[in-house]
């Protein structure tokens, strides 16, 4: 019996089974702005080593609400941390809260792309909060994979894959790289800016009948070209798309019919995502893949 438990123990993979306790959740303060602490929660597994890949991620909410609460993604960050990675759940300025327009189709474009431009430059600066903590933090900065839901799968993927677009002065971001993006339910603006320098593995979920953010190419909310809010974006599959042809790893889950519910946490498929983050960005293997639910 002794020897079919030290088999079972051996038998475990870091980063894919359950093996660590998880810490309480620790606090830190990223940035002051707008009269705002914007702040990281962090997950740690007990335990382990003490230079630890880590998992940013940003919350949706339409950038008028949510938090790094979220029961989901709270959830998410545990079962993370219990497989030996470091996650940080991170807030940003909410800059369409109490508006009343929000982000719909009576909000102008070009104050779409500034909100982008912002949640983006909040996201990096938590990046660069972390990467000049790394000892402190016992996490890996040469390990970060970062994500979003929603609104924060868009806040993320521009800041991933639409740099020239989103900061006027990448200077401050110089050095930063990115092991793979995780989007649950996202876009980005143009994805004929994504190039060789910008491709790094992705992960997609996206319901082809979603009614908020494209799943191929087309309006932001479908918005008609006559409204103040129309903005044209690319989604998950014409951003797969885009990775197939650099050559790049993706996953790509596509679900039929469905709609913006897809941006919550895919519980039932997170073991795919944990395999293909092991063999991806750890293994360093190369996949292509494209699964229809």
């Amino acid at each position: 019996m002794f020897l079919l438990a030290l088999q079972n123990v051996e038998a475990q993979e870091k980063y894919i089974d359950s093996l660590y306790e998880v810490s309480e959740v620790s606090r830190e303060i990223y940035a002051e702005k707008d009269d705002q602490e914007l702040i990281i929660d962090l997950y740690q597994p007990d335990n382990s080593e003490k230079s630890r890949p880590l998992i940013v991620f940003m919350h949706g909410g339409g950038f008028s609400g949510g938090s790094p609460q979220n029961p989901q993604e709270v959830k998410f960050a545990r079962i993370a941390a219990a497989k030996g990675y470091a996650v940080g759940l991170i807030s940003y300025r909410l800059v369409r809260k109490g508006t009343e327009t929000g982000f719909s189709c009576d909000y102008e474009a070009s104050g779409k792309i500034e909100t982008f431009q912002l949640a983006a430059e909040d996201f990096m600066d938590a990046i660069v909060f972390m990467r000049d903590n790394s000892e402190r933090l016992n996490i890996n900065p040469e390990n970060i994979i970062v994500g979003g839901s929603s609104a924060g799968a868009e806040a993320v993927l521009n800041a991933v894959y639409n740099p020239d677009l989103m900061f006027e002065d990448q200077e401050k971001y110089a050095g930063i790289k990115f092991s793979a993006v995780i989007s649950l339910a996202g876009a980005i603006i143009d994805a004929r800016y994504l190039n060789e320098k910008e491709s790094i593995p992705g992960i997609f979920f996206h319901g082809t009948d979603d009614n908020l953010v494209p799943y191929a190419s087309a309006p932001h909310h479908y918005c008609e070209n006559n409204k103040p809010g129309y903005l044209m974006l690319d989604g998950s599959k014409t951003i797969a798309d885009k990775l197939e042809k650099l050559d790049e790893s993706f996953l790509f889950y596509t679900f039929k019919g469905a709609k913006h519910e897809i941006s919550g946490m895919p519980f039932n498929d997170l073991p795919e995502v944990f395999q293909f983050l092991k063999n991806v960005v750890f293994k360093d293997q190369k996949i292509q893949s494209r699964i229809y639910k």
